[in-house]
């Protein structure tokens, strides 16, 4: 029996913000690497411990690695986003993807051999995208796509109680726990992907107070060496090529 997809694009990332190649993400999130490390080894210890909730009308658990967890992670990410129409984003998106699962789950097949692709990737991947699309920032491509999947678990529940069928749901475990892991990945990825070719495209980050928190510092260093290797410097231009801690400037 194969490793799980969910688990396999954790290691994936446990690799990545290892060696530091996933440092410019983290930054945007607010997470440092150790932060990062640590709930993703979180995540995969308490991937293995369901925490019961309900035996009636519907038997409900929540996964502790695939659903408390992430929960609480996007809860606080949420929470730390600077702007409320950041918030307003991230709220729209998690519905948003919410929405979309749980229509293809009432009209997709039931049957993973009657589908194209494994249903898990399909719910990940389109789960990532609309997040992106939605959310508009790595933050929130990764809450819309986390907790748009954690949503639909619970909307999947309160269809049960209201149709009297007697289930069982396990927000974030089984196949929910893939399908929010590849939903996180997917969205982050695409932010950072498009987020990176449109500032080389446009030769560097806007200015304005609306960018993402750590491009700043990057910015004034494409000022000072724009400033540097201008053809008519002068003497004029003394002050304009100071760095900005020369000019007494804070970095944010």
């Amino acid at each position: 029996m194969g490793m799980p997809i969910g688990m396999i694009t954790l290691i994936v990332v446990a690799v990545l913000v290892y060696f530091g190649l996933a440092q410019r993400i983290l930054d945007r999130m607010k997470l440092t690497d150790k932060q990062a490390l640590g709930f993703i080894a979180a995540v995969i210890i308490g991937s293995f411990i369901d925490i019961p909730l309900m035996s009636s009308p519907v038997q409900l658990s929540i996964n502790v690695g695939g659903g408390l967890l992430p929960l609480l992670l996007c809860l606080w990410l949420i929470f730390k986003a600077d702007e409320a129409a950041e918030k307003i984003r991230a709220v729209i998106a998690t519905v948003l993807v919410a929405g979309a699962v749980f229509l293809g789950s009432r009209y997709l097949p039931y049957e993973p051999e009657n589908m194209f692709l494994d249903p898990k990737l399909i719910y990940g991947v389109t789960a990532g995208l609309i997040s992106y699309l939605a959310g508009r920032s790595r933050r929130n491509a990764f809450i819309g796509g986390v907790l748009g999947i954690i949503l639909s678990d619970i909307i999947h529940l309160f269809t049960l109680i209201g149709s009297g069928i007697a289930g069982t749901t396990n927000i974030g475990g089984a196949g929910a726990f893939d399908v929010i892991m590849i939903a996180g990945f997917v969205g982050v990825m695409v932010a950072e992907l498009v987020g990176e070719t449109r500032e080389k495209l446009q030769g560097g980050p806007v200015l304005g107070p609306n960018r993402p928190e750590g491009l700043y510092e990057f910015s004034k260093e494409l000022f000072y060496n724009a400033k540097k290797s201008a053809p008519y410097k002068n003497v004029k231009n003394d002050e304009a090529d100071k760095k900005p801690e020369q000019r007494g400037e804070d970095d944010e």
